[in-house]
């Protein structure tokens, strides 16, 4: 499984929320430490300033909130909103807000933000076109909208045990089961670019990232510590044996073991 502290779908549950809190940080900061760099380069070619407000729906750890906070300085405002703010540091600038919300239901001024960011929020929920409306409409006019967003049926195993092979395949299935029976899209990824258009978004920028992944990599121990959380989800959906999440593991810590484990599709624009 992919990101997100998003937590923001109270009808349907967040596929983490049981999580055990140490395990589910070490695993948000490992997908920091993964995903931030790509993040930070597709937010500063937004023009990403000083004096910009800012919007962080979904704000995991709060590596990405913080360092826009630093981008933005004094004179800008960064606000993140999440149901669940327990990973995030108390001690902040005044210019930072946090708010523990459900952002679907948070009242927002309409166009009041220069840009608004989520990673691996929308996956998490069924109503992400209203979502994503509401998303435009705290929106300047002009205004950037980023959003990042996985692909698990990208996901294969390409090289390694024979036995673990099977069982890589039979957790990606798992998975989609998982998110087909909570009315999930788990390919939201491809969706974006169309679901942009639809909103006549302009300047549409698109990157598809389908990284091909070593046993050991950041990538696959993400994975691998989604399967040790996800462990009762997984089985519950009568794809994978216990077995199989032990092989899966293995083939997560071979340097040997390749696989593509999901892809990231980065959509985004100004709106109109």
């Amino acid at each position: 499984m992919a990101e997100s502290r998003s937590g923001m779908m109270m009808d349907q549950e967040y596929v983490f929320l049981r999580a055990e809190d140490r395990s589910e940080l070490e695993r948000l900061r490992l997908i920091e430490r993964t995903l931030d760099p790509a993040s930070r380069r597709r937010l500063l070619a937004t023009g990403l300033q000083v004096g910009w407000r800012c919007l962080e729906i979904g704000p995991g750890a709060g590596s990405i909130l913080a360092w826009m906070g630093e981008v933005v300085g004094p004179s800008g405002a960064v606000c993140a909103i999440d149901v669940s703010t327990k990973f995030l540091s108390v001690q902040r600038p005044p210019h930072i807000d946090i708010r523990q919300e459900d952002f679907r239901t948070v009242d927002l001024a309409p166009s009041s933000f220069d840009l608004v960011h989520s990673r691996y929020v929308l996956i998490h929920m069924s109503d992400y076109q209203s979502v994503l409306s509401k998303m435009l409409a705290c929106l300047k006019p002009g205004g950037w909208l980023v959003l990042e967003e996985p692909d698990f049926s990208a996901s294969r195993g390409i090289e390694g045990d024979t036995v673990q092979l099977e069982a890589v395949n039979k957790v990606n299935r798992a998975i989609k089961t998982m998110y087909d029976k909570l009315g999930m899209d788990y390919a939201l990824g491809l969706k974006l670019p169309a679901l942009l258009q639809q909103q006549r978004v302009y300047g549409l920028a698109v990157e598809n990232d389908v990284p091909l992944s070593a046993g050991g990599s950041g990538m696959a121990t993400i994975m691998k510590m989604s399967a040790v959380q996800l462990r009762d989800k997984y089985l519950a959906t009568g794809v994978v044996t216990e077995q199989n999440l032990d092989q899966y593991r293995c083939f997560t810590d071979n340097p040997q073991a390749w696989a593509i484990y999901y892809g990231t599709v980065a959509a985004s624009g100004q709106k109109p």
